[in-house]
């Protein structure tokens, strides 16, 4: 099976550049068009709001760079009409091994509760995901205009937006946007052209990926699994870490050392003989080599003015745990219907720095994860070593030791519980604000649905109490036991939904699908307060 075809995308004359062309000012421009800045186009175009994405490129990313998609990204994506796609091509997986020299410690099952529409991971290369969604931004052609090869080399705030100086192959040309969303990634040149940098801790460590093409099967149980070693008997003393992704390729990370020099180590002569020494001598060929350094670091606000950092340009952790790409689409997946709002004159402009406030804490969550990870992969002193082995030791039969050992937390949505824009709960409900709805399967008159694919995109209250509470103008769904409650009800005939949600509870829902508050019983002035503070109009 081929591997992907990296075939540049058209590249056409800007608008300000054709004759008689007065340059226009745009709602949102968005600069960077990896997995990112193009969901966060397509969030914004679901909720009708126009922008340009700019980038300097014209090809999809080279390497598979980010490859495992978490179960809440894959919800994300789902709402954003991608994820059909994406599991189909990608490889599912949710088994973990977890090895010390040639010992299996244990073994984890990421999703072993049923009910769930997608799967704990799957593994797909970064350029497919990125294919998909330039395809998909190709559904908006009014809301949704793609830029390649249009690099931004000056940027100048004002009051009310900020002026961009744009280069393209037709010429330079100035825009000015009321919103700028930097979502260009860990080297982001918005980031220096505004003078900003990361804080954080940079760890002496360094990594090889390389990416290899490989007919036969290295999973003995035939399916594909998460394996990490600590100190593997093929790469003595270091760590590594096997995932399997589509078209037969397969993903390996090597430790190598903090004195380890990057440009050498990406040499055939020094990735062939390490692969090797993992695949025996089964054929394969190289299909990727990169080598990166670990670090943990963040800028200190993602809001300055009316320009945004998301994703990587505002934060970059470790790999492990795969909290980097994912980390990413929470982002958008928290700012889009934020800004739509604000855009559109439902919201105040302040509703902005509630994400700055909500990713922050996500993003040093996600820091936090990944530094003691990088911690008890690499331990630096004597102790730390022995610690670590000690808990390795023992993970085998306590399952409190396993709980201890950290090859990498893998990437979970945090909880906004307690942040300014949800309403405390005095109600000892199962889903507490701040959290994700969870999903369930549900009929909707003669045909299956699920709970996520009802709710999103928009505000709305969730019951499943018997008695409707009145919605003040919101979207109601309810959830009922059989159809005897009325047919616009969904009914949850296995039961997982009310296991999830409880019985007799009214949720508000934010667009993102997090809570905003629950309730018993709500009168109609509460389900107007919170809402109200859910949309940044204070507690």
């Amino acid at each position: 099976m081929p591997s992907f075809t990296h075939t540049p995308f058209e590249v056409t004359c800007p608008p300000e550049l054709t004759a008689g062309a007065v340059p226009e000012r745009y709602p949102v421009v968005i600069v960077g068009a990896g997995p990112i800045g193009l969901a966060l186009a397509i969030d914004l175009a679901l909720k009708g709001v126009a922008s340009v994405v700019l980038d300097d490129n014209d090809v999809v990313s080279v390497g598979s760079r980010a490859i495992c998609w978490a179960k809440r990204s894959l919800e994300i994506f789902d709402r954003l009409g991608v994820a059909d796609r994406m599991l189909a091509k990608g490889v599912t997986w949710k088994v973990g091994r977890l090895f010390h020299r040639d010992r299996e410690v244990y073994n984890f099952d990421l999703l072993p509760e049923a009910g769930h529409k997608m799967p704990a991971f799957i593994n797909l290369q970064q350029y497919y995901v990125e294919q998909y969604l330039v395809d998909r931004c190709r559904d908006f052609p009014d809301l949704i205009d793609l830029r390649f090869r249009n690099k931004v080399v000056a940027l100048r705030q004002q009051g009310d937006g900020a002026r961009l100086s744009v280069e393209t192959p037709f010429g330079a040309y100035d825009l000015t946007a009321d919103w700028l969303m930097a979502c260009d990634g860990s080297r982001s040149p918005l980031r220096t052209i505004m003078g900003l940098t990361f804080s954080g801790r940079l760890f002496e460590e360094r990594f090889l990926i390389a990416d290899i093409r490989l007919e036969d099967e290295l999973f003995a149980s035939g399916e594909a699994e998460r394996h990490f070693w600590f100190e593997p008997p093929f790469h003595e003393g270091q760590s590594a870490l096997l995932h399997k992704q589509p078209d037969n390729i397969y993903r390996i990370d090597l430790q190598l050392g903090w004195d380890a020099d990057p440009v050498e180590e990406k040499q055939p002569e020094k990735v062939l003989p390490r692969i090797r020494a993992i695949v025996g001598d089964r054929p394969f060929e190289l299909d990727w080599v990169s080598v990166y350094t670990f670090q943990c670091r963040r800028l200190d606000r993602f809001v300055h003015g009316r320009v945004v950092f998301v994703g990587d340009s505002a934060h970059v952790v470790s790999p492990f745990g795969a909290r980097g790409g994912n980390g990413g689409m929470h982002d958008i997946d928290n700012l889009g219907w934020k800004l739509a709002a604000v855009v559109q004159g439902k919201a105040p402009e302040t509703l902005i720095e509630s994400y700055n406030e909500e990713r922050v804490h996500g993003a040093d969550e996600n820091i936090a994860h990944s530094a003691n990870a990088t911690n008890f992969m690499t331990p630096k002193t004597e102790m730390e070593r022995i610690f670590r082995d000690e808990v390795l030791r023992l993970a085998a039969d306590a399952p409190f030791a396993r709980r201890l050992v950290n090859s990498g937390r893998l990437s979970l949505p945090c909880s906004l519980e307690g942040l300014s824009l949800q309403t405390p709960c005095d109600a000892d409900a199962p889903v507490k604000p701040g959290t994700v709805l969870p999903d369930a399967p549900l009929l909707k008159g003669n045909r299956s649905t699920w709970l996520l694919n009802e709710i999103g995109g928009e505000f709305c209250l969730l019951t499943t109490e018997r008695d409707r509470p009145m919605s003040h103008g919101l979207p109601m769904v309810q959830i009922a036991a059989d159809a005897s409650a009325g047919d616009d009800c969904l009914i949850d005939l296995d039961g997982h939904a009310f296991k999830r949600l409880g019985q007799g509870f009214t949720y508000l829902v934010r667009p993102d699908q997090h809570i905003a508050a629950a309730f018993v019983a709500p009168s109609v002035n509460d389900i107007a307060t919170a809402h109200q503070r859910a949309l940044g109009g204070g507690r």
